[in-house]
Order: structure tokens, then C-alpha cells, then sequence
């Protein structure tokens, strides 16, 4: 049987130290029917000289120069620049195990494909010369209601059907927090999410921007609350749920269209925020993480 197509989505910038590795762990993979699609975000370094140069004559790697937009808009532009079955976000200096997209297609081909889906896998922790830190979490569970308040899933590790890009690129958002994380709302709210336990990537952190994953339960929630009331990542969310409403509302099932009215207002209101914070259900995944989501909507913070 014929695999189907699969583009390789890979925004690079200033990324010339570790771009080949990279793509070479991209194009070793065990799923033939791939292509590299590159659109480099205005690199002020040699990062296009670099895959010019060792990846010359390559039919597998078509690269685009772009202006630069930042990494969200440039993965939105990348959606648009290749016709596939499947489509694979990729960072520029992360390493792939030779089984991800295998795993992920098939994992995709027993979901309704008329539906936005995706699928998506673990990483592991890995410093800037790929010693292994930590490993991912396992047992990842998650939900519409969830994905409203965190991403669970990495963007490199996400793969993503064509109804899931059609539905994106028709429905362009005016502001997201994170590219991944809005494909994340958008699989879960209206089609299928699959998840794989298995690693099928060696993220590689850097110290100027390492975060707490992979560190403790207890790091990640002080690294989570720091970062949201340091960077207005409150207000980033809030913005990117009521964009979701005002974009979704009417296409999600009657379920979720309650999840929203219950969780995304324009305005504070002490009764939604009780009724929030002693919601039955799990918003997010970690115990700590989930109280402190419940305290911030008695106080408005969320």
C-alpha cells in the first residue's frame, strides 16, 4: 500500500550550529513519502548557506526565504507553502528517533479523517551537546477543557491532517499564544487527538531559554506561575480563548460550547468564577498546577 504524502514543516532562524542534524534526523526517517519543507524567518546568520550548501540536489527539501514574522506566524506561513496528507511541525535544532512519523501516520489513519486531528508523542530532555537530562512525561492525558488552559503537547512532536490546516489557515486568529497550543484547541474542540506514550524526539534546551519540563512537578508549576505573571502570559491566554469562542463557538458540539460559556468571558463575574473554580472536572493535568488555576479564577487573575 502506498504510504501517503507527509510534509516536514521546518521554520529555521539564526540556526546554523545545529540545522543539519536536525534535517538529517528528518530525512533518515523510516517513513519514506516525506517532504522537507523549509521557510527560514529572515536569519541574520549562515542558516540558509549552510542547507543550501550540505543539502545541495536534495528533491526531498524545498526552502523558502521569508521576512521575518516570529516563529508562530512563520509556522502559519509554512501551512500554506506544500499540499500533503500529513503535516509535521519541526523546530530547527531538535533531533527525530527514525519511528516518528511512522508512529504518528498510523496513529492518524484510524481517525475519522474528515475531522481536525492530530497526533502527537513524547520528547525527551536533552542539554545543548545532546546529554540526556531527563525523560518526558508519560501518561499524558488531556481534553478540550484542558487545552484552554495548557498544551500538553510539543509542537514538534504534533502531527496534523489537512482538515486540521484547512480549518487554521480559514480561520486565521488574529492573536495566539502559541502555534502548537492553537492546534491543540482546534484538534480537540472539533475533531480527534491521539496520543503515543513512546519518545520520538531528543528536544534539545538551551540555558537562555531552558524551562522547568523535565525538572520536577514542583519546578515546572513555580517555572509556570512565574513565566505567566512575568511575560502576561495571563492575558495571553484570555486573549487566545475568547479568540477561539469568537471564532469556533458555533462549529463545537454542545458540550464545549458549555465549557466555553462557563470559562470564557469578556468580563469578570464572581458567580462563572466560583462555578470555575469548583468545576467537577480536571482543567489541568498536575494536581498544583489545577489548584492554581482554580485560585486565580476566584481573583479574576484567569
Amino acid at each position: 500500500m502506498e504510504e501517503k504524502k507527509v510534509a516536514v514543516l521546518l521554520s529555521t532562524y539564526n540556526g546554523s550550529k545545529y540545522v543539519e542534524e536536525q534535517i538529517n534526523s528528518i530525512l533518515n526517517q523510516t517513513y519514506r513519502n516525506l517532504v522537507l519543507v523549509i521557510r527560514d524567518d529572515g536569519s541574520k546568520d549562515n542558516t540558509v548557506d549552510v542547507i543550501k550548501t550540505t543539502f545541495a540536489g536534495n528533491d526531498k527539501i524545498k526552502i523558502f526565504e521569508g521576512e521575518n514574522k516570529g516563529f508562530i506566524k512563520s509556522f502559519f506561513e509554512l501551512l500554506k507553502l506544500e499540499q500533503a496528507d500529513y503535516y509535521a511541525y519541526a523546530d530547527q535544532d531538535d533531533i527525530w528517533l527514525p519511528n516518528k512519523i511512522r508512529l504518528a501516520v498510523e496513529s492518524l489513519e484510524k481517525l475519522d479523517n474528515n475531522m481536525p486531528n492530530m497526533a502527537f508523542s513524547n520528547a525527551d530532555y536533552y542539554d545543548e551537546e545532546m546529554n540526556l537530562k531527563a525523560e518526558g512525561e508519560k501518561g499524558k492525558t488531556y481534553s478540550f477543557l484542558n487545552s484552554l488552559y495548557e498544551c500538553c503537547s510539543q509542537g514538534m512532536t504534533m502531527v496534523i491532517n489537512q482538515k486540521a490546516k484547512d480549518v487554521i489557515l480559514d480561520y486565521m486568529p488574529s492573536r495566539v499564544f502559541f502555534h502548537d497550543w492553537w492546534t491543540y484547541m482546534i484538534c480537540s474542540g472539533m475533531g480527534n487527538v491521539a496520543y503515543d506514550d513512546v519518545t520520538t524526539v531528543k528536544y534539545r534546551r538551551f540555558k537562555a531559554n531552558q524551562t522547568a519540563e523535565g525538572q520536577g512537578a514542583f519546578s515546572v508549576l513555580k517555572w509556570r506561575i512565574k513565566n505567566l505573571f512575568k511575560k502576561g502570559g495571563m492575558k495571553d491566554i484570555k486573549t487566545q480563548q475568547r479568540e477561539y469562542k469568537k471564532l469556533f463557538y458555533n462549529k463545537v458540539s454542545e458540550e464545549n460550547q458549555d465549557i466555553l460559556d462557563t470559562f470564557v468571558q469578556e468580563k469578570y463575574n464572581i458567580g462563572k468564577a466560583i462555578k470555575k473554580t469548583f468545576y467537577g472536572k480536571k482543567i489541568r493535568r498536575h494536581r498544583g498546577a489545577d489548584l492554581a488555576i482554580r485560585i486565580m479564577f476566584i481573583f479574576g487573575i484567569l
